[in-house]
């Protein structure tokens, strides 16, 4: 039992996949960070492209 707890504690196959883990989410973590960044920025674009199509009058514009 003793040699057994000896080898569990000497053992670093957890570890790694404990480092995998933590890398993975914070990899997530930032994609869905700059997911909601580009995400803002375009609703943001898409509504002031939707004023000023809406504000422009076709005829006088070609008319220019």
């Amino acid at each position: 039992m003793i040699k057994f707890i000896k080898n569990f504690r000497k053992d670093e196959n957890g570890a790694v996949t404990v480092d995998w883990v933590v890398l993975t989410a914070a990899v997530v973590g930032l994609g869905v960070a700059a997911f909601t960044a580009v995400e803002t920025s375009t609703s943001g674009l898409t509504t002031e492209m939707t004023t000023a199509l809406n504000s422009a009058d076709a005829s006088t514009t070609i008319g220019s």
